[in-house]
């Protein structure tokens, strides 16, 4: 197995990935309950002004991803303080939780800025996490088009209505 994982380092690359798979479920069940909950809010209104609702789900689908950034972020500290498990490496030390959390963002928006960087079995949440964050910023974006071609097409003088 020396091939895959260093030798003896098994256990520490298994925990890690249960953690990783575990933190994904619940980003992604959070991602989905927050925009069913958009979508059942604001489905099948005609509004008198859409500037506020877009404003709204932007701003509602930017708290889900930050609550699904400090999910990772918490991960990746509470493994750092495992023995072995590996740990965060930054140009100015990266022993906090807002250091955890600021890999996870960058790690999230895929951005990854290499000022900090994951060493250990603990890089095996940031390539999974960098995955999930690109799907679900593109499934907020999808409904956000969604949602505005919906708006923007109830009610708009001199288009044709199917």
């Amino acid at each position: 197995m020396d091939w895959l994982i260093p030798q003896g380092l098994f256990a520490e690359h298994l925990i890690a990935l249960i953690v990783a798979l575990l933190v994904t479920g619940l980003v992604v069940v959070i991602h989905y309950e927050g925009v069913h909950a958009l979508a059942a809010r604001y489905a099948g209104r005609t509004p008198k002004r859409d500037r506020g609702i877009m404003l709204r789900v932007i701003f509602a689908l930017l708290g889900l991803h930050v609550v699904e950034i400090w999910c990772y972020g918490l991960a990746y500290w509470g493994l750092t303080k495992v023995q072995g498990l590996g740990f965060l490496h930054g140009v100015h030390g990266a022993d906090t939780l807002f250091d955890a959390v600021y890999l996870s963002a960058t790690t999230y928006s895929t951005v990854g800025f290499g000022d900090l960087s994951p060493v250990g079995a603990v890089r095996v949440v940031s390539g999974l996490e960098s995955l999930t964050g690109l799907l679900l910023i593109t499934w907020s974006a999808s409904f956000t088009y969604l949602e505005m071609s919906r708006l923007w097409s109830d009610g708009v003088p001199g288009r044709r209505q199917d």
